[in-house]
């Protein structure tokens, strides 16, 4: 029998505790040929993006959040989401294969709950990147740069509130992400000040590769700007 690249997975929602199954891509079928700039991963597998399973969406509810979210609720947060999101729910399910507009709106669903939850500005982030490159593979523009502002800032929320300490994010990657992010929106200022940020990091970090990015662009940058100036 041949295997999908494709499994359900028993989920039970954060906010009203019942039971749903969520689809998630078998690891052997995820392989990743190379990455954008800004980490995005182009898969060998244009067929299978497991990017679009990262997000559960409760059926019942429609509370939406993934495995990074805690399971915590501060004092009257459950009262807003049940306002929010479950009142206004249609029950639904995202648990079959999902496509590209269905993961999209997914992320929505999800930085829309863990915003009302108040999750860490970090996890917001990298929602709202995911987001950013999802409508990049759409080669919707507008909504592309859109995200990637929202990721930008919240990002820098995250720096200068420390609170990417205690995840997978080093201070490099969070630092590097806020400048690539800046130059793709077009906001030159901000990138080359992060990007000096990076590379002042090369004797301390240990992910020289990073440092290394960094240095590509901000040469990348300046070379614009001279161009620019001969213009």
């Amino acid at each position: 029998m041949e295997i999908t690249p494709y499994y359900q997975k028993d989920i039970e929602c954060l906010h009203c505790k019942k039971k749903f199954k969520s689809t998630k891509v078998r690891s052997k079928f995820i392989k990743v040929e190379s990455h954008e700039t800004d980490f995005q991963p182009i898969y060998q597998n244009k067929e299978v993006n497991p990017l679009l399973y990262n997000i559960f969406v409760c059926e019942h509810c429609g509370f939406s959040f993934t495995e990074d979210y805690t399971k915590y609720f501060a004092p009257g947060v459950k009262d807003i989401i049940q306002t929010e999101v479950a009142n206004k729910w249609v029950p639904h399910s995202f648990g079959e294969v999902r496509t590209l507009t269905e993961g999209i709106m997914a992320y929505k669903l999800g930085i829309h709950c863990g915003t009302l939850k108040k999750e860490k500005f970090i996890n917001i982030a990298g929602l709202a990147l995911r987001t950013a490159w999802l409508y990049r593979l759409q080669q919707n523009h507008e909504q592309e740069q859109r995200f990637m502002k929202i990721a930008r800032d919240r990002y820098a929320d995250s720096y200068s509130n420390d609170d990417y300490n205690g995840t997978q994010m080093s201070e490099t990657r969070v630092l590097y992400l806020i400048a690539e992010l800046s130059r793709r929106i077009g906001d030159i200022e901000y990138a080359t000040r992060y990007f000096s940020k990076v590379i002042e990091k090369q004797s301390t970090s240990i992910e020289p590769k990073v440092i290394e990015m960094a240095k590509e662009r901000w040469q990348e940058i300046r070379e614009n700007k001279e161009k620019e100036a001969l213009m």
